[in-house]
């Protein structure tokens, strides 16, 4: 099997690599650039190719590379001012509170 060969991809995999290309080429990585960093996302997500004979067939994906959101997703918290971050503690606090009185 030549290097690049795809035929141990399944269709999923493929249609998941095309719309992690698409998402790069919207945000103006070059074509080529955005088709190597899908690929590698779904090799990292799947352990490889799923049918068989490939090595990643027959195994769970753990799909470590949709993790990244949350590293994402903490600049934005941080951007706010720190009442604002302090209010929303102390209201998840009483709802957690709440919450657990009812189930007691």
């Amino acid at each position: 099997m030549p290097r690049g060969d795809k035929s141990k991809y399944t269709d999923k995999q493929e249609r998941k690599a095309d719309h992690i290309a698409e998402s790069y080429e919207e945000r103006g990585v070059p074509e080529k650039e955005a088709e190597r960093r899908a690929w590698a996302t779904v090799n990292k997500d799947d352990g490889g190719g799923k049918k068989p004979g490939g090595s990643g067939v027959g195994k769970s994906t753990g799909h470590p590379a949709a993790h990244r959101g949350g590293k994402l997703g903490g600049e934005a918290a941080a951007d706010r001012p720190a009442s604002a971050r302090s209010a929303a503690a102390k209201k998840a606090a009483a709802t957690r509170k709440r919450r657990q009185a009812q189930h007691a």
